[in-house]
């Protein structure tokens, strides 16, 4: 039996990255995936790919900037399949900006991505499960960063501390509906996304991750398939009665000091 077999898992931000790997190992255990990306060739792809693995899968064409477009993701999973039993949202936006040279455009579209798409998703799924009386689970992708983060984060982590409020408060919310939602800090990660930001925003070479590896405990960065057997484990029965959570999946430690 797979951890999450017979369930409809829909994968924001799924297409590449941390959420493709949420998106196979879903699969791998059992699930019905749907995922969503801006970019129709990766997700189509990926779909492809889950699909010839003997997994069913479909793709969502989704900006997640747009609400309604947020919203209606879920609803085209709904019509597909009947229903969502788990929500996670993956996608973000990691463009750099300080407190001081960040634009009001800028700010907006990191809010719009990495907070009002993840609240319009939630509001669209958890409203099927109600009306369902059925319970669910949702795991938000946050990152170790919204503790504070590095000065040129500014608008990100003012998004993604959004995003642990939110979190809370929607497990608050519908614990009694039996609705499960926890959030995820994850620390510094290979993805095809981290590598285009590390050479756009800080003049990267290839051997950028050797360099980051040898400055960090484990000597090596997080890897997207290790964060998704743990989104998996929370999306599922295993993780008991778990809810309003927000783990940090890093090897440095808050509040540590050398």
């Amino acid at each position: 039996m797979g951890l999450l077999d017979d369930k409809v898992v829909l994968v924001n931000g799924g297409s590449q990255g941390v959420g493709a790997a949420i998106a196979r190992a879903a699969v791998r255990e059992g699930a019905t995936v749907a995922v969503t990306g801006r970019r129709p060739e990766p997700g189509e792809a990926l779909v492809a790919e889950l699909s010839a693995a003997g997994g069913t899968a479909m793709y969502v064409q989704t900006d997640l900037s747009d609400a309604d477009r947020a919203k209606a993701a879920v609803a085209e999973v709904v019509d597909a399949y009947g229903r969502v039993d788990s929500l996670v949202n993956s996608a973000g936006l990691t463009s750099r900006g300080t407190l001081l040279d960040t634009t009001p455009e800028l700010f907006d579209a990191h809010i719009a991505i990495n907070l009002r798409g993840p609240f319009f998703a939630m509001q669209a799924a958890v409203t099927d499960m109600v009306a369902r009386k059925a319970s669910g689970t949702i795991v938000n992708i946050i990152t170790s960063s919204a503790h504070g983060g590095q000065p040129f984060l500014a608008p990100y982590v003012a998004a993604k501390a959004g995003l642990i409020g939110l979190t809370r408060n929607a497990a608050h919310a519908h614990r009694w509906d039996r609705i499960r939602i926890n959030g995820l800090n994850i620390g510094w990660t290979a993805t095809e996304g981290e590598d285009a930001t590390q050479r756009t925003f800080h003049d990267a070479g290839d051997d950028w991750q050797d360099r980051a590896a040898a400055h960090l405990p484990m000597g090596r960065l997080g890897q997207p398939d290790e964060i998704a057997d743990f989104v998996v484990f929370l999306l599922s029965d295993r993780s008991g009665v778990v809810t309003g959570s927000v783990i940090d999946w890093d090897q440095n430690v808050l509040g540590g000091l050398d």
